[in-house]
């Protein structure tokens, strides 16, 4: 789009129907060239997350008509295809907006005759998942950007249920919000139609939470030590019940970050992906000699933990080794109880650990891989009805253990790996000796994520010629290794470099590159759903025989990584 174009574009946002206040933004944006085109240049889009993106005024923003927009397409295709009562949930995190921004939503739903039920306060966003299987709704929306910045804000549609939207749902509600003029959002709520909820679904969710992540082997609860943060986000309005209705008394808060604040004063980035966002619950848990560090990323779908190493010095836990702790042991508890079957099936994200697979043999049970993005892992309970979903992850922290949630649930994995540690002290051992017994009996697996930022309209394009140039100029060999497969899931085809066969992979088309090498290594290249950034995952292993070996082996594993990423260089 030329800036001409987008000029034109942006004049129609100095008139009617936008405020004054929004026309006076727009109008100061002619003064920043550079500015107005980010604003304008194109819509945001639904991403692997839904909608997510800075706040302020333009059609490539978070703001009330872009939200409007969304919603108003929503409603017109709730109300051509669904017959009888129209109910939608809707909930909203801690972030600067989210709650205004909610009840913009809730008067849309409102105006075009659908019930809105919308909580009373912040709430985590896997309870928003919750209340739209409990209250029997068509819909749900969170307002919400994860962890992304504190300038960001976003929209997460949910479906009956209870999972994200998946296709053909959500190609058939884009066709509708892209046929939607901001001239016909009904911005005028109907109060009869809205009603707010809190407490009674609190209950019912904590008690769905403890049903499922409390492990009934343990003996005590008063001696592991805990500390927990909530990074400003919304697991504060819960967790604490959670461990009071289960019995830890021994929880420490970081009482500084319980505080629900969209600004995240106390960190660079609320992401529990990294060690700086948990540095403040570290400082604690070295104070007071505590067993596990846990934050929680603020819309509470996703979590982070640090325990003590071989060295007894805390390490932080990547997601990966979180959903082999978790899955390992879930599965070895269900053996224990002869509660495993053939029907029964875990699932995870072809950018996850190849470990899961392994796990998953060694129980005799079916590992199911699908495309990133949470979705596709709560898609495969409807898409398999005659099997068991057990429990499925992510390596980006997120874990869905049952299915009386249907996304990631940082709530109920809080308590379930509070509990994997309970229940390792009590039999002498710890989660991360736990983690290297893993390791010796299936191969130690060393994965690594390299993200490249690139912002805005030249970003975009740069992240699409990067991947092409991947696709179309494939490398021979990586780390010294020679690639053996191409997996290219934007035509839906495996290459057998070996035979030079190509056959069909049973995936939704995506726009990712992934090479298998003789040696094991794995890497896949694809642009972020959600962030201006492109994404690059590293997957290495080898064996380990002993947890003497372990230090060795893994610093092995790691300059093999540092090698690739060199040779690689985004």
């Amino acid at each position: 789009m030329s800036l001409s174009e987008i000029e034109k574009k942006a004049k129609k946002w100095s008139k009617d129907p936008f405020s004054k206040e929004t026309r006076e933004k727009v109008r100061e944006l002619y003064n920043n060239k550079k500015l107005l085109e980010d604003c304008f240049y194109k819509d945001l889009e639904f991403g692997t997350g839904g909608m997510r993106g800075v706040m302020g005024v333009g059609t490539n923003r978070i703001n009330k008509y872009t939200l409007g927009k969304n919603t108003q397409g929503i409603c017109n295709y709730l109300n051509k295809t669904e017959k009888g009562e129209i109910k939608v949930a809707i909930a909203y995190d801690c972030r600067n907006n989210s709650e205004s921004f909610a009840k913009i939503v809730a008067d849309v739903f409102s105006a075009n005759k659908i019930k809105v039920y919308i909580f009373n306060q912040l709430r985590p966003t896997p309870e928003l998942s919750f209340a739209v299987k409990a209250l029997n709704c068509n819909c749900g929306i969170v307002l919400t950007a994860s962890h992304n910045p504190p300038e960001y804000n976003g929209y997460k549609v949910y479906w009956e249920d209870g999972g994200q939207i998946v296709p053909p749902i959500d190609k058939l509600l884009i066709e509708e919000i892209n046929n939607v003029s901001f001239e016909e959002i009904k911005f005028n709520s109907n109060a009869n139609l809205i009603e707010t909820i809190g407490e009674l679904i609190d209950e019912k969710f904590i008690s769905s939470s403890i049903k499922t992540g409390k492990v009934d082997k343990i003996n005590s609860r008063e001696n592991l030590k805990i500390v927990f943060t909530s990074l400003h986000g919304t697991s504060s309005t819960i967790m604490p019940k959670v461990f009071e209705k289960v019995g830890y008394k021994n929880v420490l808060y970081v009482e500084e970050q319980m505080e629900p604040n969209g600004d995240f004063p106390t960190v660079e980035s609320p992401n529990p992906e990294e060690k700086e966002a948990l540095s403040l619950g570290l400082d604690l848990a070295k104070y007071s000699n505590a067993d596990i560090v846990i934050g929680t990323d603020p819309d509470a779908d996703r979590l982070g933990i640090a325990v003590k190493d071989l060295n007894n010095d805390y390490i932080l836990l990547n997601g990966n080794q979180l959903m082999v702790i978790m899955i390992d042991f879930l599965l070895n508890n269900l053996k224990s109880e002869d509660k495993l079957n053939t029907r029964q099936f875990i699932a995870t994200t072809i950018v996850s650990t190849p470990l899961v697979g392994q796990i998953a043999n060694y129980y005799n049970l079916d590992c199911k891989l699908c495309l990133t993005g949470f979705k596709w892992i709560a898609k495969m309970i409807e898409d398999y009805p005659k099997s068991s979903f057990l429990i499925g992850g992510e390596e980006s922290y997120g874990m869905m253990i049952s299915d009386f949630v249907r996304d990631k649930d940082a709530i109920t994995a809080s308590l379930f790996a509070c509990e994997i540690a309970n229940y390792l002290k009590e039999n002498g051992s710890s989660i991360f000796n736990n983690l290297i017994d893993i390791y010796i009996k299936h191969g130690l697996y060393k994965e690594e994520l390299v993200s490249i930022t690139k912002k805005g309209k030249e970003g975009k394009i740069a992240i699409e010629n990067i991947i092409d140039g991947f696709k179309n100029n494939p490398p021979k060999k990586i780390g010294g290794s020679e690639v053996i497969s191409i997996y290219n899931y934007e035509k839906s085809q495996r290459l057998d470099l070996k035979t030079n066969r190509v056959t069909k992979i049973n995936f939704p088309k995506s726009n990712v590159i992934e090479f298998n090498t003789a040696n094991g290594t794995k890497v896949i290249l694809r642009p972020s759903g959600t962030e201006p950034k492109i994404k690059m995952y590293i997957s290495v292993n080898i064996n380990l025989e002993s947890k003497e070996q372990y230090l060795e082996k893994n610093n092995f594993l790691n300059n093999r990584i540092k090698a690739i990423i060199e040779e690689i260089n985004l």
